[in-house]
């Protein structure tokens, strides 16, 4: 039996989902292929969602420890792990469940099964029962991404928490060794810590955040660092071992070898695109590293099959796989209504990035490396919330917030926050962007006062 249809959607995800909806809703004859045992993508089911869920949990925790330095009378007598998995099942079922809904609406073909490339045109889905062979004018690759098996000796003997294990669990160790210093390891961190484990956090790099400015990633660590977290850089990871005790890593720095033990290790050594078993060779669709490669308009080396979210990057955000998502739905849109428009091309000047780790990270736009590379004369300012007043009076007094300006025109071209409420503030500078806005404009806005967002006032005038 062979199905056809004008447009093919590999992977139910945020990324899928949006492209299949804006595609249905123009009049195309789309089908979504969703292979997962479970529906709702990766970023409701095993990622942002879950994640800031528990840390949610944690937040309060530490919250309600360091309540007597505000003069409130309160102990911690534990966290339940229990209560709390049983909060964020609760919310990713809800959320999970919406997503189906979508998905079976029957606005389109919803199909459960594993989809394989056959030829440039057609796709074998394998179902519970059975096979079929589906054909397609166009098809969008948005299958995310999987867990990088892990690469250091004995980890796999010795035990360890994946980010999908450590989502999952109830027991909450007493100590725990984070592999990783990424954002899925500053959150692990954050939340192991928070809910008053004992945490060690090893990072392969030089440093944590090793995409973002040295200034930043200087920061965080030393935040962390403030809130208990023993922060190790520039190790390199030897070994993993069982003990009587519990569990060791061997690491080497600076030419020392050292262990750590912990009742429990957390492996946070990244994640890799989702492309075994799609059978790309046989469509000719190239990969560039692991990834799909895609072109400026998402379309891969065969350009009637696009690629969006984590299965081709460059950034693995929900925010960015919807946009590409939806900016290959219309551009297959164009190019089966043979329309004369050019195709329309992804823009990553508004990139952004946020970690919910204590203190918090985000940025927009280009880092300094970045503009460095790229030959643009940049000017940056900075100012600390340790010596802005409501973050003082609220006992946030790590971090600052930083703005990128051209030297020339002053154009806003990046921002950064190590602090708190990162991820909120840092959307103030990305609108200030999309206008193309001055520093100047930005020193401008009036801003209420005491607030936080207030502080963006101090570098934009320095600026200006």
């Amino acid at each position: 039996m062979e199905n056809e249809y004008d447009f093919t959607v590999i992977g139910g995800g945020s990324a899928g989902y949006a492209a299949a909806s804006l595609a249905t809703g123009a009049g195309l004859l789309v089908a979504v292929v969703e292979g997962g045992r479970e529906v709702g993508g990766l970023c409701i089911l095993r990622g942002c969602m879950p994640s800031k869920t528990l840390l949610a949990t944690a937040n309060r925790a530490a919250a309600v420890r360091s309540a007597a330095e505000f003069g409130v009378k309160a102990r911690l007598d534990g966290v339940d792990g229990t209560a709390m998995q049983a909060r964020k099942r609760t919310l990713i079922a809800d959320f999970a469940g919406y997503r189906k809904g979508q998905l079976e609406s029957g606005r389109f073909t919803f199909i459960r099964g594993l989809a394989r490339f056959t030829g440039t045109h057609t796709v074998e889905i394998t179902t519970a029962e059975g096979s079929q062979i589906l054909r397609s004018k166009t098809f969008l690759i948005a299958t995310g991404s999987v867990l990088v098996p892990p690469p250091v000796l004995g980890l796999v003997d010795t035990g360890f928490l994946d980010s999908d294990a450590m989502l999952e669990g109830e027991h909450l160790p007493a100590s725990v060794i984070v592999l990783g210093g990424g954002a899925i390891a500053l959150e692990a961190a954050t939340f192991y810590a928070g809910v008053g484990s004992q945490v060690t956090l090893l990072q392969r790099s030089t440093r944590v955040l090793k995409e973002a400015d040295p200034d930043v990633s200087e920061a965080v660590a030393n935040g962390l660092r403030h809130h208990g977290v023993r922060v190790e850089t520039g190790v390199e990871l030897l070994l993993c071992k069982k003990t009587n005790d519990g569990k060791v890593v061997r690491f080497r720095q600076n030419g020392v070898e050292s262990e750590c033990a912990a009742a429990e290790i957390i492996s946070a050594l990244g994640r890799a695109p989702a492309t075994r078993g799609l059978a790309l060779e046989a469509c000719g669709v190239a990969l560039k590293g692991a990834r799909v490669a895609a072109r400026p308009t998402q379309q891969t080396s065969q350009t009637h099959i696009f690629v969006a979210g984590d299965v081709c990057g460059p950034l693995e955000v929900v925010h960015l796989a919807i946009q590409q998502g939806e900016i290959a739905a219309r551009n297959v849109i164009r190019q089966l209504s043979n329309a004369a428009e050019s195709l329309e091309e992804m823009d990553y000047r508004l990139k952004m990035l946020a970690v919910f780790s204590d203190p918090g990270v985000a940025t927009v736009g280009l880092t300094e490396a970045e503009a460095l590379a790229q030959n643009i004369p940049i000017l940056s300012a900075s100012y600390p919330f340790a010596d802005h007043g409501k973050s003082m009076v609220e006992g946030h007094l790590h971090g600052f917030v930083k703005l990128t300006v051209h030297a020339e025109s002053r154009e806003i071209l990046g921002g950064a926050v190590v602090g708190p409420h990162a991820a909120e503030l840092i959307h103030e500078v990305a609108t200030a962007m999309y206008f193309r806005a001055k520093a100047c404009d930005l020193a401008r806005v009036p801003h209420y006062h005491p607030t936080l967002s207030e502080i963006w006032t101090y570098p934009a005038e320095e600026l200006a």
